[in-house]
């Protein structure tokens, strides 16, 4: 392997030394920027600079990842949606055939990476801008930390070991060349190191992010619910992390909203509930929010209708307020072996059509049922259920109880699918806690029959294959097992 990286420098030093501008050849690579021209190395030169950056790095919230395919992954993957529409390549992440050369999945890693190296230039040269005050710039950094963070958690989880990239490179010289090797041709980091890496960035963001007040922009408590999250997903969960940072959120002023559809109708935006929200601010913005035609609509037949499983747990739990705000009817000009075309269901999570739709990143639901699980992992069983019923009394439905430790993460698992539907978490859930293969091999049509897709899930298929033109360009890369 040292043999092969020395001459891949070799080979790369040739083609920097051919080219007229660096930047033409850091321009075939995903994890670098287009060509800009530096002025004396001055990437941000003042403050207008900085907060243009800025402005970019929440403009990640516009890339297709964000808005469509973090939702295909998280719901369309799962139980409690049918990924429908008409696109072969996500064809296969419904039916766990993903191939190495699926454009989809190859956008999605393109996507992250562009968006951990738009975070990169801020955490990396903010410090450049002439008249930015100190203030101001460590916000600037504690912000793009805990987005960078973000990415690197949706990396993790869809590939495993992957690459942990933290610069973002401009110009290649002989002072920083091993630097630019490394990120243009990354290797993949083990799990720990990303989760390592994760966790530092939540802390920066927790130390210079600014505190929870605007709802839109990543902030404290942000961070400190995704280092909740990452400490039950990471090897090995630390569940009294989790219930710490969880203790964290909970005691920071946020309550449950009493209606629960005002979490989702765009007239209760940064609610007393949001933690962190993706802000859409309509066409012309950094983020017109078009996620919403992808999900609902009769013009074309639409992403992640709603599964017999989803409609089937809430009908079991007399669940019908989450029921009313999560799925909608409507007569459409298709049918399909899931539902019939006179009452075909839409995820209705989403239904702002004018570029305004907001999203969550975190919500106080999500952190109450997350407190559950840690609770239930530690052997407190009783407590679990008090959190699990405060849930489910915001959404007027009867207090269950839970006999043992097994039961009581079966009964937050499918209060997490009733709560949290549509809202990108589900595959996740799965995965975390050790119940994807047992449900997903399970999933029914609409006649009660098992699909013939169903078979196809395994331990392999529990993460993607590392995209083939990656793999192609850069043979420090490795594939997954069963690809």
């Amino acid at each position: 392997m040292k043999l092969f990286k020395n001459y891949l420098k070799i080979i790369t030093v040739l083609m920097v030394f051919s080219l007229s501008s660096c930047s033409d050849y850091l321009d075939t690579e995903p994890i670098t920027e287009e060509a800009t021209t530096l002025n004396n190395g001055i990437v941000i030169e003042n403050a207008a600079a900085a907060e243009s950056r800025m402005n970019a790095v929440y403009g990640t919230f516009g890339s297709g990842y964000w808005q469509l395919d973090f939702f295909l992954a998280g719901d369309g993957q799962s139980d409690n949606a049918y990924i429908g529409a008409d696109n072969p390549a996500v064809f296969q992440y419904e039916t766990y055939q993903m191939l190495s050369t699926n454009s989809q999945m190859k956008g999605d890693w393109n996507d992250i990476y562009n968006n951990i190296n738009t975070c990169n230039i801020v955490i990396n040269y903010v410090d450049q801008a002439s008249d930015l005050s100190p203030t101001r710039r460590d916000e600037m950094i504690g912000e793009a930390s805990l987005i960078r963070a973000l990415n690197h958690f949706q990396a993790v989880q869809l590939w495993g070991d992957c690459p942990i990239a933290k610069n973002a490179i401009f110009s290649i010289s002989s002072e920083n060349f091993d630097e630019a090797f490394n990120e243009l041709f990354p290797e993949r980091k083990p799990v720990a190191e990303v989760y390592e890496q994760i966790i530092a960035d939540c802390q920066v963001a927790i130390e210079k992010a600014p505190n929870a007040l605007n709802k839109f922009k990543a902030n404290k408590m942000g961070a400190n619910a995704l280092l909740a999250k990452v400490y039950a997903t990471m090897p090995n969960p630390d569940w009294a992390k989790v219930n710490q940072y969880c203790d964290v959120v909970i005691g920071g002023g946020y309550t449950l909203l009493p209606t629960f559809d005002h979490l989702f109708d765009s007239a209760h935006e940064a609610n007393a509930e949001s933690i962190w929200e993706v802000n859409g601010d309509g066409w012309g913005s950094p983020i017109g929010a078009w996620n919403t035609f992808m999900f609902l609509g009769t013009d074309w037949k639409k992403f992640n209708a709603p599964s017999h499983t989803l409609v089937q747990a809430f009908e079991n739990n007399g669940d019908t307020q989450r029921l009313a705000s999560t799925i909608t009817r409507q007569n459409v000009g298709w049918s399909d072996t899931y539902w019939p075309s006179a009452n075909y269901p839409f995820a209705y999570k989403m239904r702002d059509t004018n570029g305004n739709q907001n999203y969550y990143i975190a919500r106080l639901a999500d952190i109450l049922l997350l407190k559950a699980e840690a609770l239930a992992s530690m052997g407190d069983v009783s407590g679990a259920m008090v959190l699990v019923n405060q849930v489910r009394d915001r959404a007027g439905i009867a207090a269950i109880s839970a006999s043992n430790q097994s039961d009581a993460v079966n009964k937050i698992l499918e209060e997490r699918l009733m709560e949290l539907a549509f809202e990108g978490d589900r595959w996740f859930d799965l995965k975390r806690m050790g119940k994807a293969i047992e449900i997903l091999s399970q999933q029914k049509d609409g006649n009660g029959n098992v699909l013939p897709s169903a078979s196809n899930i395994n331990q392999n298929r529990l993460l993607w294959p590392i995209p083939q033109d990656k793999l192609d360009a850069n043979a420090l890369l490795n594939q997954n097992p069963g690809y």
